[in-house]
């Protein structure tokens, strides 16, 4: 039995991830700065610590001595709304820095086995994504940097920051660029959704006959992997010999409006899709339209060469499921608001 530590449990990715290693025996101690709002913690841990990762002396109690495996999922971060408007770039840069320069550096003090970091599609160069039909993903194009958000630029800094721990302290270390990990039991509204979950909520929400809105023309494209792939591709990219950076990503490639009429054909509704974008946005919501770059695909050959597998499972699989769950979520939801005690 491994002593794990999963970092940001209380989160959508990490809450599954824990929830896969317990029941394969591990003992599992999670530390989030908040609750999972959708696992109880008999489910997917052995012990839940609530604390701020941002600070070093709750680092320290965290990672202990006789650690086999840190898992680092703990970042400030959020969908589209959250990333691209700005409003939010002081506090996606300082908290997730902070949090990985803590675990790094107790990682090595603690002699915890091997670390796995969560980066982001988003610290790919920005440049390589304009043409949303023909976008490079792959590993080899990181440099030169220019990523499309400040969230991005964090992640490639603690990329950086992780392989350096490595060379200079022998941390053993594996990295992922995550590609918009999808599924239940996650954030479907209030600002931090995904773009799954944010077309599900809508078209679960939505009245027949009625229109649900897509920001941007919708032309932007992107791929989505269900979550319990990604868990997957995490635990082989651990027990392998590969560091990484590595790609983690479906290579099946949409549209956000293919993907926001997917969930209305789930919703069985008459609902048609309206885009919005340029003034009409910023007199809406008072910022730009934040649509992010105009093309991001997975490239998985790499992960293939190195790890031996790939991902299975169609969008339209995980999409189903995700729909199912958000769906209950907004039933749930309107019949408390319909019957208030």
């Amino acid at each position: 039995m491994k002593k794990i530590v999963v970092l940001g449990g209380g989160g959508f990715i990490g809450g599954h991830l824990a929830k896969r290693l317990k029941e394969e025996g591990n003992f599992v101690r999670i530390c989030d700065i908040k609750d999972h709002e959708y696992f109880v913690h008999d489910e997917i841990c052995n012990e839940f610590i609530k604390g701020d990762l941002t600070d070093p002396v709750i680092v320290s109690q965290v990672i202990d001595e006789n650690i086999d495996e840190v898992y680092q999922l703990a970042a400030d971060m959020g969908g589209a709304g959250y990333i691209f408007t700005g409003n939010n770039d002081a506090n996606v840069m300082h908290n997730s820095a902070a949090i990985n320069l803590n675990v790094a550096k107790e990682s090595v003090h603690k002699g915890v086995k091997k670390v796995f970091y969560s980066s982001s599609a988003c610290m790919y160069p920005e440049y390589n994504q304009l043409d949303p039909l023909n976008p490079n993903c792959e590993e080899s194009s990181a440099y030169p940097a220019n990523p499309d958000s400040e969230y991005g630029w964090e992640k490639l800094f603690s990329e950086r920051l992780f392989l350096a721990f490595n060379r200079n302290y022998n941390l053993d270390v594996r990295i992922a660029r995550f590609h918009n990990i999808f599924g239940p039991q996650g954030t479907w509204k209030g600002g931090k959704e995904k773009a799954p979950a944010a077309m599900c909520r809508k078209a679960a929400e939505a009245k027949e006959g009625s229109e649900i809105e897509v920001w941007g023309d919708g032309q932007q494209t992107r791929s989505f992997l269900y979550v319990d792939e990604c868990v997957e591709a995490v635990i082989r990219l651990m027990k392998s010999d590969f560091l990484g950076p590595v790609n983690i990503g479906s290579e099946e490639m949409v549209s956000i409006n293919e993907l926001a009429q997917m969930a209305i054909d789930l919703s069985g509704k008459d609902i048609k899709i309206k885009n919005i974008d340029g003034q009409e946005f910023i007199d809406k919501y008072g910022f730009k339209c934040p649509t992010g770059v105009r093309g991001r695909n997975s490239d998985n050959k790499l992960y293939k060469e190195k790890i031996g597998w790939e991902v299975s499972e169609p969008l339209k699989a995980g999409m189903v499921k995700t729909f199912s769950w958000i769906n209950e979520m907004v039933t749930s939801v309107s019949e408390i608001e319909s019957n208030p005690k």
